[in-house]
C-alpha cells in the first residue's frame, strides 16, 4: 500500500513540474542605461494555473483562475481577468495556447504569422491607466509552445521573458 500511495505522489510531483521551462528575463527602464537580466522558470499546470518565476522567486508573475499577481522589486500589483480588459483578453490567448486551440479574434488584438511563428500583440481599446500597455506573445505556429512574452510598460519600458 505504501508503494502506491509513494507512485501516485510521484505522478502527481512529475505532472506537475512536467510543464517547467527555463526562463529569461530581461527588465528595460528607459531611465537606467543597462537592462536588468534575470533567470527562472515558468510552470504551467492545465488549465488555469502558470507561474513565472525569476531571481531565485524574488519575482513571480502568477495567474491563477481570474487572478493575476505580479511581484515585482518587492511590490505586489494585482488585477482581476474580470474587470481587467488586457488580462481579460491575455487570457483567453494563454488558455487557447496552452491547450492547443485556435487564437481567439478580437479588435484588441492582432496576429501575425512569419517563419513558423505567430506573433500575439494584444492593445487594450479603453486604454485607463494600467502597469502595461500591451502584450506581446510569440509562440511556435506548429507545437503551440511560448517562446516569447514581452509586457510593454509606460515611457517605452518593458519586461520581457525568453523560454527555452
Amino acid at each position: 500500500m505504501k508503494h502506491i500511495i509513494i507512485c501516485i505522489m510521484t505522478c502527481m510531483l512529475a505532472c506537475c513540474y512536467a510543464n517547467a521551462q527555463t526562463v529569461t528575463k530581461v527588465s528595460h527602464s528607459k531611465a537606467v542605461k543597462t537592462d536588468v537580466v534575470t533567470t527562472g522558470e515558468m510552470t504551467i499546470r492545465k488549465p488555469d494555473y502558470i507561474c513565472i518565476s525569476t531571481d531565485g522567486g524574488k519575482d513571480q508573475l502568477i495567474m491563477d483562475g481570474t487572478k493575476f499577481t505580479m511581484t515585482m522589486k518587492g511590490k505586489k500589483h494585482t488585477t482581476d481577468s474580470k474587470t481587467n480588459a488586457l488580462f481579460a483578453t491575455f487570457q483567453k490567448v494563454l488558455h487557447a495556447v496552452i491547450n492547443h486551440q485556435p487564437i481567439p479574434t478580437g479588435n484588441d488584438l492582432t496576429i501575425q504569422k512569419s517563419d513558423g511563428l505567430q506573433t500575439i500583440t494584444i492593445t487594450p481599446s479603453a486604454q485607463k491607466r494600467q502597469l502595461f500597455t500591451s502584450f506581446v506573445l510569440i509562440i511556435d505556429s506548429k507545437t503551440s509552445v511560448m517562446k516569447q512574452l514581452r509586457m510593454n510598460g509606460r515611457s517605452e519600458s518593458y519586461t520581457e521573458y525568453t523560454f527555452k
